[in-house]
């Protein structure tokens, strides 16, 4: 796959040059809707390539305890941006016009492209050539599929964000039929949220000391959802204000805990992928939730749809409860490469297959039930790392033989499975085999399918 680093630089030279084109086309006079709409899709679709790759980044630049800091960090400077962006952008515009803000931008991304060519970053040692870019996606995607941590996060995230977003979709609503603000109050009160979030983001490391994971992720949830059905009866300016700045604080607390679990349930090999998956699940959320409650809104008005949004963030709380998430120093998932080179005659073409992969187990009849549960764990890993088929198989000859096998697309897919094993994988396989019984480990075999001639 491409290096993050070039992946950063091309995805930020992108925005550059759209935002610059835009910026020029605009000062000239030549820009009108279709040009404007042309560039914003241009930009969105490098910030869609961008974002995955700038969030799995921030692992490599410091450490597993130091993670959820440098989250709150990272979202400081996006809510601070939401916040003073605005504001910014009327001045720039009422004094230089409008291309004037599209060229500031565009620089804006300059700063960034000579940050990531002077950034050395240290590249994945790999001896295996480069993934494709269908089965690196299709690698992501099963990833996705057996990683019951990512999913508590997918899940949770989602439940959370399609109600929360109702803030943001309504908001100007209420701020204009409501109280009958302008876009002065409507920037003002943006700035309230951002205050908030930056007050938050510096109470967390506090609050972190003194609360659970889970607890520091359902306060937020429970401010944010009595926080909509209060905005529900805002009858005041200054109200609305003050709920913002609460708002603020607990939508930072809630995404940052959202990223941490993501990054913490992502292997490095496949952490961009994942965070791609993540990102979708939270962008879709946002879009598909904007929609639904302006429709809400459209057909049983604006305080029905606050209520019903923040019953349905509460609701959530009890709903997802079952769906722990990770935390970011919960589990190691650096390589650990404890897997033994396959021993072969003569190195196999990588392409051929499938390979089918044996593991030779003794266990106590009186722990087969016990065995059987350690192994579910083992499955999920086969199937998580590139096997499209597992089985755990009994000798009905042999009372205390089991031999898990398992398939693999090809030898080099079975390969990388040796680089993608990690340390929290290796407890997991240390369990199973507590339950064998034999004088040595358990015997690994490798078969690879052979064309039978015409």
């Amino acid at each position: 796959m491409v290096d993050r680093r070039r992946l950063l630089i091309v995805t930020q030279s992108w925005m550059l040059l759209a935002s610059a084109a835009l910026g020029g086309l605009t000062v000239a006079g030549a820009a009108n809707v279709w040009v404007l709409l042309l560039f914003t899709f241009l930009v969105g679709m490098g910030n869609a390539l961008n974002a995955p790759a700038w969030q799995a980044i921030i692992p490599e630049l410091v450490g597993r305890r130091d993670l959820p800091s440098a989250l709150a960090l990272n979202g400081i400077s996006i809510n601070l941006a939401r916040a003073v962006g605005p504001a910014l952008g009327g001045f720039i515009v009422a004094g230089a016009g409008p291309g004037a803000v599209f060229l500031l931008n565009a620089v804006s991304f300059l700063g960034v492209v000579v940050v990531l060519f002077r950034w050395r970053r240290t590249p994945r040692q790999s001896l295996l050539p480069a993934e494709s870019l269908l089965g690196a996606l299709l690698a992501g995607l099963r990833y996705a599929r057996h990683a019951p941590d990512l999913h508590a996060v997918l899940v949770r995230c989602s439940a959370f964000i399609v109600c929360g977003i109702a803030l943001f979709a309504l908001l100007p609503v209420l701020l204009r039929f409501g109280l009958g603000c302008g876009p002065t109050e409507y920037g003002l009160v943006l700035g309230f949220f951002g205050a908030g979030a930056v007050a938050g983001a510096l109470l967390l490391p506090r609050l972190r000391r003194a609360m659970s994971f889970d607890g520091l992720l359902r306060a937020p949830s429970l401010v944010f959802g009595f926080l909509l059905l209060a905005l529900a009866f805002a009858d005041r300016f200054a109200l609305v204000c003050l709920l913002m700045a609460l708002g603020g604080a607990a939508w930072l607390a809630l995404l940052t805990g959202f990223h941490t679990s993501a990054q913490a349930s992502l292997a490095p090999w496949v952490r961009g992928r994942g965070l791609a998956v993540y990102l979708l699940v939270l962008f879709g959320g946002m879009a598909g939730g904007s929609a639904l409650w302006g429709a809400v809104a459209t057909h049983a008005g604006l305080r029905a749809a606050l209520i019903l949004a923040g019953s349905g963030t509460l609701l959530g709380i009890p709903a997802t409860a079952r769906f722990r998430l990770p935390r970011g120093e919960a589990s190691d998932l650096a390589p650990s490469r404890h897997w033994p080179a396959p021993v072969v005659a003569g190195e196999p073409q990588g392409d051929r297959g499938p390979v089918l992969i044996t593991v030779d187990y003794r266990i106590d009849p009186a722990s087969i039930e016990d065995f059987a549960r350690a192994m579910r764990d083992v499955r999920r890993i086969r199937l998580r790392d590139g096997a499209f088929r597992w089985d755990l198989l009994s000798d009905p000859g042999d009372p205390g033989r089991y031999v898990e096998s398992f398939l693999v697309e090809s030898w080099i897919e079975h390969l990388r499975q040796h680089e993608r094993i990690t340390v929290a994988d290796r407890e997991v396989e240390e369990r199973a085999r507590r339950y064998h019984l034999g004088p040595g480990p358990p015997a690994v075999c490798h078969f690879i399918a052979r064309d039978l001639p015409r």
